[in-house]
């Protein structure tokens, strides 16, 4: 199983399929791509977004994604509060749509994400950044941008 298939299966555990054109608010792949990145950019690479997480009462969820046990689900809201007005409005304002919206997509996705950019537990040396750069077709450890847009299609099918 590569890395993105375990993502998919991460963030759409336990989803119903749905419509594709109403899932995601009928995002495209690519644009889910330029949100992690961004989301990653603006956070200050995988510690930043963690500490952020850590910071806005999200700890424990987070150190789940991390750690090598059971993923902890986060609901949108909390999702969106620790995150700050500043970064789901630029989010929301990405995917055209609400901040609700853009937590509630985040809230599939970071945590399958995070948890494969963290396979041994703890945070890589390079702050994850390798890690992306291979989910986002830069080469690497694994997955491709092919393997990407499939796990985003994947997520926009729920």
């Amino acid at each position: 199983m590569g890395l993105l298939d375990s993502l998919i299966g991460a963030a759409t555990s336990g989803q119903q399929p749905a419509n594709a054109a109403g899932a995601a608010g009928g995002l495209d792949p690519q644009m889910l791509m330029g949100i992690v990145g961004a989301l990653m950019n603006n956070s200050g690479g995988l510690s930043g977004l963690l500490a952020k997480l850590q910071q806005g009462g999200l700890a424990d969820a987070a150190q789940s994604w991390v750690g090598t046990g059971v993923n902890q689900p986060v609901s949108p809201d909390a999702l969106g509060g620790a995150l700050g007005p500043d970064l789901m409005g630029m989010i929301a304002q990405q995917m055209g749509g609400s901040q609700q919206k853009a937590a509630g997509t985040l809230a599939d996705l970071l945590p399958g994400l995070i948890d494969q950019l963290t396979p041994q537990g703890q945070l890589p040396a390079d702050n994850g950044m390798g890690g992306l750069g291979a989910l986002l077709g830069g080469g690497g450890a694994g997955g491709n941008a092919g393997d990407l847009m499939g796990m985003l299609g994947g997520l926009l099918k729920k």
